[in-house]
């Protein structure tokens, strides 16, 4: 694990409440693609049902951040890919049950049109930064 420092509300900025601005470490990077709501077998799980990708997204990025001998302590930016803002719930409520509020990476959200498939409601990327 690299030690992190987060900063959530440099001077002259407004305080973040579900991220830090700023998320700075040494160590290897480690950037993992968009996930989405798929299975091992690349079948979707939850159409239709926010919750039920949102967890299952995140699952799929605790894999990849295994892969690469990383962790969601390591995680340093999420990007959030939502075909809807209501999703957002959602996405929280699954990322906290990964990533503790003392340790909220920097982040962002955008609302897109569509993802790879019209039954995806939401697609997140992860960088990470492990120590070497």
């Amino acid at each position: 694990m690299s030690e992190l420092t987060r900063i959530t509300a440099p001077d002259g900025v407004f305080p973040a409440a579900q991220y830090s601005h700023v998320v700075m470490g040494t160590g290897r990077f480690v950037a993992i693609a968009g996930q989405l709501a798929l299975d091992e077998d690349g079948k979707l799980v939850g159409e239709g049902d926010a919750v039920a990708q949102a967890r299952q997204v995140f699952a799929n990025l605790g894999r990849c951040l295994a892969a690469a001998g990383a962790t969601f302590d390591d995680v340093v930016k999420l990007t959030f890919f939502v075909t809807d803002m209501a999703h957002m719930p959602a996405i929280r409520e699954a990322r906290a049950a990964h990533i503790p509020d003392d340790r909220l990476p920097a982040a962002s959200a955008l609302q897109v049109a569509s993802l790879v498939r019209p039954e995806f409601l939401m697609e997140i990327e992860a960088f990470a930064v492990v120590s070497t």
